[in-house]
């Protein structure tokens, strides 16, 4: 894809102007963030996947019941407190001014004036002011119905506690000895039986501790993720409930870098970063030291000033450009971001206009226009190229709809289309990439990739609110337009190895040269990568809790399988019955299986939409399977389906 160099210049600077004025704040300076509001999205839910019954969240420090025992309160590991009430089938919620916690030193007395503890250094609470029922928490929870002498084991079984290890408190409801609540490495546990039964309550808790973002979505693969605790997650496409768990942590050539880097540095490593020709580390009093040779040996490239390195980015494609992101100490001085073009030689302070904060995350776009950070004060982007008009603010917080949280980490997709961000607590939100909209792009609507167009292919023009489009000396019908990008349908006249495309937008015209191919076959995905499948009989899309039956027939919604029969003009919806039939030979694959496909015609009722109606076989294997599509040869991208017998 080439875009016409007429005017180029003057077309970019346009859109930056543009980009400038959707800015909140109305008198910037370039010491001031101005604002962005990306339409902030989460991916995946608060929990992940656990083996005691009910999913898990992280550690929850204390728990504690209002007077009446209505109410529970909860303080997460990340320092907040969220409430819950009964009559909400104990939903949390964020509150500013929470109860106090009860000081847990008018227990400590407890512990020693019982006759035997359950077990060494175990911790007791009282479930009545006469002491004759007690609780107590260590390894397991206990009970005890005679005011000490005997316990009884709440939580063990088989050496394991059932609701996770890691108890950090428990609480009793002042009006019911039954009902008691307790507070581990895995989230908030309640009982209504005196801890015979135990349930979770960690659903809707936001305290899910992702540490880092391992990748964004990807094929048949969702966005990936890592806990402090280690434990690698993934939300698969069409997930959901919960965090799936990774089979076991990557082999991350990192921490093989890190490792290799702390035997010869003598600094304390906080960071590494690699790439194919080249790796980075960074120290914890602000040394950079970089690698040739894959962590075997080391040269200084920066001293340091004893600010620690708390993050570092290189562009896949070019190691040499380098972004460095370090923390400041309240009131001090120094730069807070780094970059390098030159690996290492010379570094530059991009930090002007940054406002105070620790820098934990760097995503730079993968062509190098623009750099994101995650920060303890939210998401913030600057603009590589082109250079900022004058008047605009150097940085742009981001952090627009996202709960007020501190972010963690964040990343763009390989394409660079869409930004992701980790909070702390939160879990992972997306957005469309806002530097994206600085030049036009048109990319497949189907899953947002460079592939070809065919006749009839839906495509997405970003980067402005598109007036009119031709292809060739066609009209391109425009299906859908808001400010920033637009969907266009190709005609299903356009012949030839290219489609030259005359986009009139906004603010300006556009010539785009996009190749051309008979077919060029794509499955629509969502923003984490779940396809649009439909199970044929009900209507229900197919996910984790509606999965593909043995036997049962999907719709699968797709566009580039090219030219119909009888033709049918660009931009009009398909007839509901008896749509055009798609005259490529379209088959679909299972696994690299095989399967039926009982039709391919256009969608009914939709424009730009084709329909591809496939025959599951009798007998498959349970799980996630990989699906694609394939057109006169040409294979469309992979996606995941859930199937059950």
């Amino acid at each position: 894809m080439c875009q016409d160099a007429t005017g180029g210049r003057m077309r970019r600077r346009a859109l930056c102007l543009a980009l400038g004025a959707a800015l909140c704040l109305p008198a910037q300076t370039l010491n001031q963030p101005g604002r962005l509001n990306p339409d902030w999205r989460r991916i995946g839910s608060h929990v992940f996947e656990s083996p005691f019954g009910w999913p898990a969240t992280g550690a929850v420090e204390r728990v504690w019941f209002n007077e009446d025992g209505s109410r529970i309160f909860a303080n997460t590991g990340s320092g907040r407190t969220f409430e819950s009430a009964a009559e909400q089938e104990w939903a949390w919620r964020r509150q500013s001014q929470p109860l106090a916690p009860p000081d847990i030193r008018e227990w400590e007395w407890l512990a020693s004036a019982v006759p035997v503890l359950p077990e060494p250094g175990a911790k007791v609470r009282a479930a009545d002011p006469f002491f004759a029922r007690l609780y107590a928490f260590g390894s397991q929870v206990y009970r005890s119905d005679d005011g000490g002498r005997s316990w009884r084991d709440l939580t063990g079984f088989r050496g394991e506690s059932i609701i996770g290890s890691g108890f950090r408190d428990l609480a009793v409801s002042p009006l019911n000895p039954d009902l008691v609540v307790v507070a581990n490495q895995f989230g908030v546990w309640l009982s209504n039986d005196g801890g015979l039964c135990w349930m979770g309550l960690n659903e809707n808790l936001p305290n899910l501790p992702v540490q880092r973002i391992l990748g964004p979505p990807s094929g048949t693969g969702g966005i990936r993720v890592r806990l402090v605790s280690e434990q690698d997650l993934e939300w698969p496409p069409g997930e959901k409930s919960v965090w799936r768990r990774l089979p076991g942590n990557e082999i991350d050539q990192r921490e093989i870098v890190r490792r290799a880097a702390a035997a010869q540095i003598s600094g304390e490593i906080t960071t590494v970063e690699l790439r194919a020709t080249m790796a980075f580390a960074g120290t914890q009093n602000g040394e950079i030291w970089i690698s040739f040779d894959e962590g075997r040996s080391w040269q200084l490239s920066r001293r340091g000033d004893g600010q620690p390195v708390t993050a570092i980015s290189a562009l896949p494609r070019d190691p040499r450009v380098v972004f460095v992101g370090l923390s400041r100490p309240p009131g001090g001085k120094g730069p807070l971001l780094l970059s390098s073009l030159d690996g290492g030689v010379n570094w530059n302070d991009l930090s002007d206009g940054l406002p105070e904060a620790e820098v934990r995350g760097l995503a730079p776009d993968p062509m190098g226009a623009a750099i994101y950070l995650a920060t303890n004060g939210g998401i913030f982007m600057r603009l590589l190229d082109p250079p900022l008009t004058p008047g605009m603010p150097v940085w742009m917080d981001l952090s627009g709809n996202l709960p007020e949280a501190s972010a963690v980490d964040v990343a763009l997709d390989e394409a660079g289309y869409q930004v992701y961000a980790a909070l702390e607590g939160y879990g992972v939100y997306a957005a469309p990439a806002p530097h994206r909209y600085l030049s036009v792009t048109v990319v497949n609507a189907a899953d947002f990739s460079r592939r070809p167009a065919a006749p009839g292919s839906l495509l997405s023009v970003l980067g402005g609110r598109l007036l009119r489009a031709r292809a060739g000396l066609a009209e391109a019908p425009i299906l859908h337009a808001t400010e920033s990008e637009a969907q266009i349908q190709i005609p299903f006249t356009v012949t030839g190895s290219a489609a030259q495309l005359a986009l009139e937008l906004s603010r300006g015209q556009v010539a785009l040269s996009i190749p051309l191919l008979e077919v060029s076959p794509a499955i629509f995905v969502d923003a984490d990568g779940t396809p649009l499948i439909f199970d044929a009989t009900s209507g229900l899309p197919v996910d984790s809790e509606n999965p593909a039956r043995a036997g049962g027939r999907l719709h699968i919604l797709a566009t580039g399988l090219g030219k119909v029969r009888p033709e049918w003009p660009a931009g009009m919806a398909a007839p509901a019955q008896n749509p055009p039939q798609v005259i490529a030979e379209v088959r679909a694959y299972l696994d690299q299986t095989p399967i039926q496909v009982t039709r391919a015609t256009l969608a009914p009722g939709f424009t730009g939409f084709y329909l591809v109606e496939i025959q599951l076989p009798a007998l498959l294997n349970p799980g996630p399977a990989a699906l694609f599509l394939e057109a006169s040869g040409r294979a469309s991208n992979v996606v995941r389906i859930d199937l059950e017998y």
